[in-house]
C-alpha cells in the first residue's frame, strides 16, 4: 500500500514537533516524560486516521471515475479552443480560408493546416466549510459528502490531464489552492476539505466569489458545492447575486446543492432544541404538531424552489445531491446530459 509523501512527512513532522515541544515542557515543570510520549502517540494516532480516510475516498472515486465518469465528464466539456497539429494536402470541399500558403509554395501542391480542439481545462471546486455542513443524519455528514464530491471531481480532472485547485471559504476564504495537475495535488485537496480547520461559522458568497474572479483570469470550469442554506432565494439583486452573474459569464460554473433529508421533513418526536449551526440561535420547536412540521416543510422547500429558478435564469447548472443518496450515478447521469447537450451543441 503505497502512501503520499507529503502526509506522511506532515506526520512524521508533526509528531517529532509535538514531541520536542513535549519534552522541553516536561524539563520546564518536571513532568514525567509519558506525557510527551502519550503526545506523540496520539498524534500518529490522528495522522495514521487521516491518511486512511484519504486513502479510503481517493480509492473509492478512482473506481467511480475509471468505471463510470471518465466518458461522460471528458466530453461534457469544451476545450478551451483550436490548435494548429499538421497540415495534409487539399481535397475537394476544403475550406481555402485553411490553405497553408507556405507549404503549398515549398511542395507546388495545395496544402490544408489541420487543428485539434485544446483539451486540456482548468477545474477550480469551490466548498462551503461553514458550520451548516456538519449536520448529517444518514451514512455521512454533509461535510463528509462534500469530501466525496470533491475527490471525485477531482479525481476526474487528475485522469483527464487537466489542472484543479480548491478554493474553501465561510464567510471569508479560508484555502485557496492554485489549479495544479498531479496526484499530489488531488490528495491534498481531498485532506483539505475533509479536515481543513476554518476561522469562522457563517457563509458569504459573495466574498469567494470576488476572490474567484481576481484568482483566476483564464475560462474554468468551477463546482461551487455547498448547502446554500438561506442563500441565493431572496430578491434579485443582492451582492451574493450580482457575484454569482458575474462569476457564470466568464467562467463555466456547476452548483453542487447537498442537503440531508432532515432539511426536508421533521420527525415527529417530540420537543427539539434546535441551534442555527452558522448563528448560535436557538429555537425549541414542538415536532408533534403538524403545523410546525408543514410550516418548516414549506418555508425550506420555497426557498429550494427559489434557488433552483435563480440558477436556471442565470443559465448554470444544478445538480441536487444528498447525504443518503446513490451520489455517484447522480453525477454520472449528470455529467452524461451535459455531453448529450455539448453534442447537439
Amino acid at each position: 500500500m503505497e502512501f503520499d509523501p507529503f502526509l506522511v512527512l506532515l506526520s512524521v513532522s508533526g509528531a517529532t514537533l509535538l514531541l520536542g515541544v513535549g519534552l522541553w515542557v516536561d524539563r520546564l515543570l518536571k513532568r514525567p516524560r509519558v506525557v510527551a510520549v502519550a503526545a506523540q502517540d496520539a498524534a500518529l494516532a490522528r495522522t495514521r486516521d487521516l491518511i486512511k480516510r484519504v486513502r479510503r475516498i481517493e480509492i473509492a472515486s478512482r473506481r467511480t471515475v475509471n468505471n463510470q465518469l471518465a466518458g461522460s465528464y471528458h466530453s461534457s466539456f469544451k476545450g478551451r479552443g483550436m490548435s494548429f497539429s499538421d497540415v495534409r494536402p487539399y481535397a475537394p470541399g476544403d475550406e481555402v480560408r485553411f490553405i497553408d500558403w507556405n507549404v503549398t509554395a515549398r511542395t507546388g501542391d495545395l496544402h490544408i493546416k489541420q487543428f485539434v480542439e485544446e483539451r486540456e481545462l482548468t477545474v477550480l471546486i469551490m466548498v462551503d466549510m461553514s458550520a451548516s455542513l456538519d449536520v448529517g443524519t444518514r451514512q455521512r455528514t454533509k461535510r463528509e459528502l462534500a469530501a466525496e464530491l470533491t475527490a471525485l471531481l477531482a479525481m476526474s480532472a487528475m485522469r483527464n490531464q487537466d489542472k484543479v485547485g480548491l478554493i474553501t471559504f465561510t464567510d471569508r476564504v479560508e484555502t485557496f489552492l492554485p489549479p495544479r495537475k498531479g496526484r499530489g495535488q488531488v490528495l491534498r485537496i481531498i485532506r483539505e476539505v475533509l479536515t481543513g480547520k476554518r476561522a469562522a461559522s457563517g457563509t458569504d458568497f459573495e466574498v469567494p466569489l470576488k476572490h474567484l474572479a481576481t484568482s483566476l483570469r483564464r475560462q474554468a470550469v468551477v463546482f461551487l458545492v455547498s448547502d446554500f442554506a438561506g442563500a441565493f432565494c431572496g430578491a434579485p439583486g443582492s451582492p451574493e447575486e450580482r457575484a454569482l452573474r458575474a462569476a457564470g459569464r466568464r467562467h463555466d460554473l456547476i452548483c453542487l446543492e447537498i442537503g440531508d433529508p432532515l432539511e426536508r421533513e421533521l420527525p415527529s418526536v417530540g420537543l427539539l432544541d434546535v441551534v442555527d449551526a452558522e448563528t448560535g440561535r436557538r429555537r425549541l420547536l414542538d415536532t408533534t404538531s403538524s403545523a410546525v412540521r408543514s410550516a418548516y416543510r414549506n418555508r425550506l422547500g420555497e426557498e429550494r424552489a427559489a434557488r433552483a429558478e435563480k440558477f436556471r435564469r442565470l443559465s448554470l447548472d444544478h445538480l441536487v445531491l444528498g447525504t443518503g443518496d446513490d451520489n455517484q450515478s447522480a453525477l454520472v447521469r449528470f455529467f452524461a446530459n451535459r455531453a448529450r447537450r455539448a453534442a447537439r451543441g
